[in-house]
């Protein structure tokens, strides 16, 4: 089995838990995830990870990692499902089209937050102490960044492009399925 010889920067970008999305506007990201989609890579570096207990996975022009979790792993990983139903909920409230090329800046946001109730209590219930606004935003903002869902494009005017690996969070949320049964369960 041959492998690129790019396969320890793949490793480093996946490892973290950070996705490899095909409009990366990053060239050495991007062009990672172009050696991944290359001829017969992916199905190398997929055999290779495994080896070592990384299952190389393949989103809709995304790339990440994925484990055999334990009970206490899963539990925790729901946790974190639970945090992003919560954050996408807010993004598509402010604006329903929020996805992958999607580009916006924090001050778009704030400016409809002024304006918007629903927003603003989604917002606040993102917060977990009494920061002001824009300081929950950034550290929504700066999340989204880290975990390579958005990522700065311009740093002079403040605009974020929302990168190909959101849809990952979206598929996760699709395929929450409440039965009828549980729906008469849940308070509303």
């Amino acid at each position: 089995m041959k492998v690129p010889e790019q396969t320890a920067d793949i490793f480093k970008v996946l490892s973290k838990g950070q996705f490899i999305s095909s409009n990366n506007s990053n060239k050495t990201v991007s062009n990672l995830y172009n050696i991944i989609d290359g001829e017969d890579n992916f199905k190398n570096l997929h055999d290779y990870f495994k080896q070592i207990n990384f299952i190389l996975e393949r989103g809709d022009e995304y790339f990440y990692f994925s484990r055999n979790e334990t009970k206490i792993d899963l539990e925790s990983k729901i946790e974190r499902a639970y945090k992003w139903i919560d954050i996408v909920d807010f993004l598509k409230t402010f604006d329903n089209s929020f996805g992958s090329g999607y580009r916006f800046s924090p001050s778009d946001i704030l400016v409809k937050i002024k304006l918007d109730a629903e927003l603003e209590n989604k917002l606040e219930g993102l917060n977990k102490s009494k920061e002001p606004q824009p300081d929950i935003l950034d550290r929504v903002l700066k999340t989204l960044s880290d975990d390579c869902f958005i990522e700065l494009e311009n740093e002079r005017t403040g605009q974020y492009k929302v990168l190909a690996a959101f849809k990952y969070i979206e598929q996760l949320i699709l395929t929450i399925n409440i039965s009828e049964e549980m729906q008469h369960e849940i308070p509303e």
